[in-house]
């Protein structure tokens, strides 16, 4: 049987945002579920606290900051000393000495520049770190893929670590040079720091005031690009679907007008965003202007032509240059940025709210007590798609042994990720002991039901961290005996001796074939505490001979068993067999099911036309 490769996607739907469940959501694309909203901090808070932890590494790089800043102070002071003191007081070499100080004072500040550079990484990398971190959790945590994560991972992380490695570069030099800049008026002529303050203010206050849209067109053009994103992944996903329906045209309308939506948000930025240069030329630029017009007076009142050459070069070098960095910066990188940490500490800081259980969490009970019951189950991988399951009612009593079978395509791996609370229901329940299981933590779901799909997962380590893995508390770890007992029985004690046996270092699980690595798995998932097992095609690598021993170990073992079946002759070895097919399911004895189903007996017939071409037989201890 071939591996259900339905792809998890969907049609868009032109009225409505496409998302998974029933749940709506609030302006920032989060889905409501009706349960308390766990508030999440905003995106400075997030850098505020990672950027605490580099406390050592920002008091240094501000340190090499301040000697980056000597030729800011000193540029207007030395021109005019220079000027002054030499070249018009008829002493040239004394003016070539200034100037060459003044070089000198701008070789350390290259040097300090250098300097820097380890601090700043210091810095940003961690927090990249903790980024990446923060995002992988969160979309692990979530019961549904969201496109939006990869954006997240691959654009939004990368982003803010270049847009703060960028602005602490940036920032800390034009910061420290606009302060020494006006240090450097102030000493040299005080006359001119009216004309120069009061302009600079005004550009200030007028920044300040472009701030909030600047903001908020910024976030808006975040936020089309990730519904873009968003809405691409899911057409993608969903070409199956598309085809199918023969909406082709109505997706194709959808995404065009989520592309027009982008690139009308980058353009109203763009609009704000030209705004910035009334702030550059009021702060850099009148200054310079007015210093110009009051060049008589300042003259007149005893301003030298040497202090006027400085004063010139200290708002043409330092200043003019300074605050049109600190428009463009604060203007597009900053707001970048704010945007970016904000959508990263909203979307990314956890699982998604659902809705709290009906009853406290309680211990999971003997695997001799549970059952399994789907009531009017329906699933579809999207608002807009076929349903690939409909109407499905399964109980299944303790210790009850079920085979999945049906073509291709038809949901079996899709109902073993509802049985394992991996996804949700868009209608009816799943229901293990009386537990939705996709209402359940991680740890907590993964001790009620253990899903084995068709790729094992096999990691570097020892040998028993493999077969113990995850890690159970310290009175509920296997004993040796246990585990030897497990291997054996499953036909694994072969491999692990092979390997060095349960302490031994795997070092390159790639080393291994697919069927040792599903040997381990398996005796992984025998071991674990969970009530209720699916076997999602996770036998596959095995022969027949090998996967009827295990079929047999977990069928023995108290609880319930799911099978979703890779041969016909684990249909045999099952108490029950759910034939799917359409989205519709018949439940029966293989017997029974023969005389039911025409599909069915049309399946049964081609396994065993496939077995017999191979010459093996096709029931291995079975009759036909």
């Amino acid at each position: 049987m071939g591996r259900h490769s339905a792809a998890h996607g969907t049609a868009l739907d032109t009225g409505h945002r496409t998302g998974h469940g029933n749940g709506h959501r609030d302006g920032r694309g989060v889905p409501h579920t009706g349960g308390p909203v766990r508030r999440r901090p905003p995106g400075w808070a997030l850098l505020g606290r990672q950027l605490a932890t580099t406390r050592g590494a920002l008091w240094r790089l501000l340190g090499w900051s301040g000697v980056e800043a000597l030729p800011a102070l000193t540029s207007g002071l030395m021109v005019s000393a220079a000027v002054d003191r030499g070249f018009l007081a008829g002493r040239p070499g004394v003016g070539v000495a200034w100037l060459a100080g003044f070089g000198a004072v701008t070789a350390a500040r290259a040097y300090a520049a250098r300097a820097g550079f380890p601090y700043l990484a210091a810095v940003v990398e961690p927090l990249r770190d903790t980024l990446v971190e923060r995002v992988v959790r969160g979309a692990l945590a979530r019961p549904h893929a969201d496109p939006a994560e990869v954006a997240r991972l691959t654009e939004q992380v990368e982003s803010a670590r270049q847009l703060t490695a960028t602005l602490l570069r940036t920032l800390r030099g034009v910061g420290v040079t606009l302060v020494a800049a006006l240090a450097g008026l102030a000493l040299l002529a005080p006359a001119v720091l009216p004309l120069v303050l009061v302009p600079l203010i005004a550009a200030g206050l007028l920044f300040a005031r472009l701030l909030r849209p600047l903001v908020e067109r910024r976030r808006a053009v975040v936020l089309a690009e990730e519904r873009l994103a968003a809405e691409a992944g899911r057409a993608l996903h969903g070409l199956r679907d598309i085809q199918a329906t023969g909406s082709r045209d109505r997706t194709a309308e959808a995404l065009a007008a989520t592309a027009g939506n982008s690139a009308a948000a980058s353009r109203a930025l763009g609009r704000a965003a030209a705004l910035r240069s009334l702030v550059v030329a009021l702060g850099g630029r009148l200054p310079v202007l007015a210093v110009v017009a009051a060049s008589p007076w300042l003259l007149g009142g005893g301003l030298t032509p040497g202090e006027l050459l400085g004063v010139a070069t200290y708002l043409l070098q330092q200043l003019d240059p300074a605050v049109r960095t600190l428009a463009g910066t604060v203007g597009g990188w900053l707001l970048s940025l704010a945007v970016v940490l904000d959508r990263l500490a909203t979307t990314s800081g956890g699982p998604e709210p659902r809705p709290a259980p009906a009853a406290p969490s309680s211990p999971a009970p003997p695997p001799a007590t549970v059952g399994l019951r789907l009531t009017a189950l329906r699933y579809a991988h999207g608002p807009a798609a076929e349903p690939v399951l409909s109407g499905l009612d399964v109980t299944l009593g303790p210790g009850e042994h079920l085979a999945v079978v049906g073509p291709s395509g038809t949901g079996k791996s899709t109902l073993a990720a509802l049985l394992a609370g991996l996804l949700a229901p868009l209608d009816g329940e799943v229901r293990v002991g009386g537990v939705r299981p996709h209402l359940l933590p991680g740890p907590e779901r993964s001790r009620l039901v253990a899903l084995l799909p068709q790729e094992a997962y096999v990691f570097p380590g020892t040998v028993r961290a493999n077969l113990c893995w995850p890690v159970p508390p310290a009175g509920a770890r296997p004993s040796d005996a246990q585990l030897a007992h497990a291997t054996a029985l499953l036909g694994a004690d072969g491999l692990v001796a092979r390997l060095g046996g349960p302490d031994a270092e795997l070092a390159d699980p790639g080393a291994l074939s697919a069927g040792e690595r599903q040997l381990l798995a398996l005796v992984r998932t025998y071991l674990s505490p969970a009530p209720v097992v699916v076997l999602d095609e996770a036998t596959c690598h095995l022969d027949a001979t090998a996967e009827e021993r295990v079929e047999r170990a977990f069928a023995a073992r108290p609880g319930v068993l799911v099978v979703v079946a890779h041969r016909i002759s684990s249909a045999l070895r099952a108490d029950r067999v759910l034939l799917l097919d359409g989205g519709r399911g018949v439940l029966a004895r293989h017997g029974d099911l023969q005389v039911l189903s025409p599909l069915y007996r049309e399946l049964v017939g081609h396994w065993l036309g496939s077995a017999g071409q191979r010459g093996a037989a096709p029931f291995a201890g079975h009759p036909t």
